[in-house]
């Protein structure tokens, strides 16, 4: 029988119980979360500093990297700490704040991926009125609707993940606090939570899959009317970064969120969930900064500069 005694804390089970497997994973881990801060730092004030990185297309890539910044920092330090205490505790408050930022994060980053996608149709579509259509006031409404509204739905599923009570088993079979896990130890009737995030989340992955795909119809349409080859690669090019990174985020979230967890799936959930939370952070930089010519330009005279301020010096 389930003990019915309310608890105030959860146990984190993590990635490994071995002692050298964890301290393995420390040192991986760690590196991974330096990389991470370092590469969409250096993309966020590239694009800050640099005039030549002053249009839409880098501001939401500047927003891109500040999001997986902050995506990243939700779950991976703690996750450390825990690798390194082998504890693995954490307060019921600091579980559901844990819920909140990493879900307004993530559909904050879905939304931003729809902005660039909307982004691309009007550069390779209409690129007479591409200055005319994305002003900076456009680029700045989209920009703030996209974090306003990933706050609000994720404001929705902490509202509803409240009304829920623990009282054992206290054991999350993951490495952070994550709704699925949180439903199948929590001693209160999951059911209306599970309805929500299931018609929340088939609607904004419907919404969002159209608003993010649907301008690639017409961008491609568009592609194969160019009648130079190199037309045509140059206009993929553009492109082709943000698909890559679309592919990726969507992929990791469908398998983490709508294929049904069991005890056979829980170490499979465990190594996308590890792809979505560290990996793509990390990716997302790496794949637009080494495919693109802007950014690598930008690079090179922000160190000519460091140089010559070194030698002035």
């Amino acid at each position: 029988m389930r003990n019915l005694t309310k608890v105030m804390s959860l146990t984190l089970v993590g990635l490994s119980d071995h002692p050298l497997t964890m301290n393995g994973l420390f040192v991986l881990f760690l590196l991974i979360y330096l990389m991470t801060l370092i590469t969409n730092l250096l993309i966020f004030f590239l694009v800050l500093t640099d005039y030549h990185l002053h249009n839409p297309m880098y501001f939401f890539l500047a927003n891109l990297a500040f999001l997986d910044i902050c995506y990243s920092s939700v779950t991976t330090p703690k996750m450390l700490f825990d690798l390194v205490t082998k504890i693995g505790l954490i307060s019921i408050p600091a579980c559901i704040a844990q819920v909140f930022f990493y879900i307004s994060f993530a559909d904050s980053e879905i939304f931003l991926l729809s902005a660039m996608s909307y982004d691309r149709y009007i550069a390779i579509c209409h690129p007479l009125h591409y200055k005319r259509i994305m002003s900076w006031r456009v680029c700045a409404n989209m920009s703030s609707l996209v974090w306003v509204a990933g706050c609000s739905l994720s404001l929705v599923h902490t509202l509803f993940l409240l009304r829920l009570s623990f009282c054992g088993p206290t054991s999350v079979h993951n490495f952070f606090c994550d709704l699925p896990h949180l439903y199948q130890i929590t001693c209160t009737d999951p059911f209306v939570n599970i309805v929500a995030m299931f018609s929340t989340g088939a609607s904004l992955g419907l919404g969002a899959f159209l608003l993010t795909f649907l301008p690639y119809v017409y961008i491609f349409s568009t592609i194969f009317r160019i009648r130079s080859k190199t037309g045509k690669i140059k206009a993929f090019s553009t492109c082709s970064s943000h698909l890559t990174v679309v592919f990726i985020f969507y992929g990791s979230f469908i398998f983490i969120y709508f294929v049904p967890s069991s005890s056979n799936m829980f170490n499979l959930n465990k190594l996308f969930t590890v792809i979505s939370a560290l990996i793509n952070p990390l990716l997302n930089p790496l794949i637009y900064s080494l495919r693109n010519k802007d950014l690598m330009e930008a690079l090179m005279r922000s160190y000519y500069h460091l140089k010559l301020i070194q030698i002035s010096f």
